[in-house]
């Protein structure tokens, strides 16, 4: 799948089909390795000259912030992966791969009517747009500053959120729920500063406040597991000194009774001689040769040893006193079991989060992608007026050349444009024109690069 594509239209003189045959043959006889598709721009509201000026004015930044959002949930879905250890996957919208989706663009009526102006379509692209990436800012806030506890009361709007199905009546009681209990006031405060002005005292802000709360719920719930599992795991994972030693200790190993008691010693590998030689001694009361190793890692040694429970807290003493670490431990077999299940329970959870969250990320993603893609083509639309005049008859094109072809496949279509002027277009340090929309580069067409990493 190619990451880069060039988004670009050309006047036609005569007729589409006979200049897309021409481009076709071209690019095939001079630059075989370049991949070239039509991209279906249907007719759309063109307005006033002054509304497409207006418009052109913020089209590239708005075209900057709608990639920006797409690149920020790619890198969010690849971190899940990553640390879940999925295979990485296509990304896709509705299932088709997003190479495939843009090459094979079709415009989609129902969303977005080709009727509307086109400041009402880049508006709800944006609004789209932006209503996800406050998720994202939720998600970014929920991980640095918000803690487990004080999402919970919210919990029971988290089953049907992600199908939007939502009962209003259920939420304003959650809500006032949270306000009662004056533990979500960070959040609200949060809800109510991302909240666009003109939604903030109407029930939209309601239907807002609960999309983030699901993010705000599930991610507290996955950040809360996983920094669960890390603690364990650093306390299996450390040096012995520190480490959990209840998966290296058998019940055979330990033995207790009214009068003796065994006790963990943790000895650098270095000093192994001389605890084998001196452990007897070091009290009156050891039990001789009861000294045993049962784990050793770089650095530390694990040793048991059998005295008289009475002589137990001198023992420590002495030990101490020659460079020995004696380990509180106490073998219980139901506590053992309760830290398995709960291992396992965490590690099921974390799981079972991670998951929702991918999902989350991999179908706002595909909405994103697909809102970016109409933005591409309301761009291309109204540049290519501006650029070539009315009524609309441009070629509308996506291309995929290499690096190594790029200046060859750029001499191609600037023959296709067969246009007299066309070297005023070359060099805007030469007095040429620059492009539009705040494109460096310019050129006799319209053209503009489409990142998809």
């Amino acid at each position: 799948m190619a990451s880069r594509y060039w988004v670009a239209s050309f006047p036609v003189q005569n007729s589409a089909s006979s200049l897309w045959s021409r481009l076709q043959e071209s690019i095939s006889k001079h630059s075989f390795d370049t991949s070239l598709y039509r991209f279906n721009i249907p007719n759309l509201r063109v307005g006033t000259l002054d509304s497409l000026l207006a418009l052109s004015d913020d089209l590239y930044k708005s075209n900057a912030f709608v990639e920006g959002v797409s690149h920020k949930i790619r890198r969010q879905i690849e971190e899940l992966e990553r640390v879940s250890g999925v295979v990485s996957s296509s990304l896709t919208v509705d299932g088709v791969p997003v190479d495939s989706y843009l090459t094979r663009f079709v415009w989609d009526e129902a969303k977005y009517p080709t009727m509307s102006p086109l400041k009402e379509i880049v508006d709800a692209i944006h609004v789209q747009v932006s209503r996800i990436e406050d998720d994202l800012k939720f998600l970014t806030v929920v991980k640095r500053k918000v803690k487990f506890e004080r999402v919970l009361v919210l919990e029971l709007l988290v089953a049907d959120s992600l199908q939007l199905r939502i009962d209003m009546s259920t939420l304003v009681k959650a809500l006032f729920k949270a306000v009662k209990a004056r533990v979500n006031g960070a959040y609200l405060h949060v809800v109510v500063m991302y909240c666009p002005s003109e939604v903030r005292e109407t029930r939209h802000c309601l239907y807002i406040f609960a999309l983030a709360m699901f993010v705000v719920v599930r991610v507290a719930e996955y950040n809360n597991v996983r920094s669960q599992l890390n603690a364990i795991n650093r306390k299996q994972g450390g040096s012995l000194a520190v480490r959990d030693l209840s998966n290296l200790v058998k019940p055979q190993d330990i033995v207790t009774s009214e009068h003796l008691e065994t006790l963990l010693a943790i000895v650098p590998k270095y000093s192994e001689r001389d605890w084998l030689s001196s452990y007897e001694t070091l009290t009156t009361y050891v039990v001789p040769r009861s000294s045993k190793k049962l784990y050793e890692d770089n650095e530390y040694a694990l040793h048991t040893v059998t005295l008289f429970r009475r002589d137990a807290d001198n023992f420590r003493n002495k030990a101490r006193e020659r460079g020995f670490q004696i380990r509180e431990f106490e073998y219980n077999h139901e506590t053992q079991d309760n830290r398995k299940q709960e291992l396992e329970k965490l590690t099921q959870d974390q799981e079972t989060l991670r998951s929702s969250l991918l999902q989350w990320c991999y179908a706002s993603y595909g909405e994103v992608f697909s809102s970016w893609m109409h933005f591409c083509a309301v761009r291309l639309f109204a540049e290519s007026i501006l650029r070539y005049g009315l009524p609309p008859s441009f070629l509308s094109v996506v291309l995929s050349p290499s690096v190594k072809s790029e200046k060859k496949v750029r001499s191609i279509l600037e023959e296709l444009c067969d246009s007299r002027n066309s070297t005023f277009w070359k060099y805007e340090e030469e007095g040429g024109m620059a492009g539009l929309g705040g494109d460096a580069d310019a050129h006799p067409y319209v053209c503009f690069t489409i990142n998809l990493v």
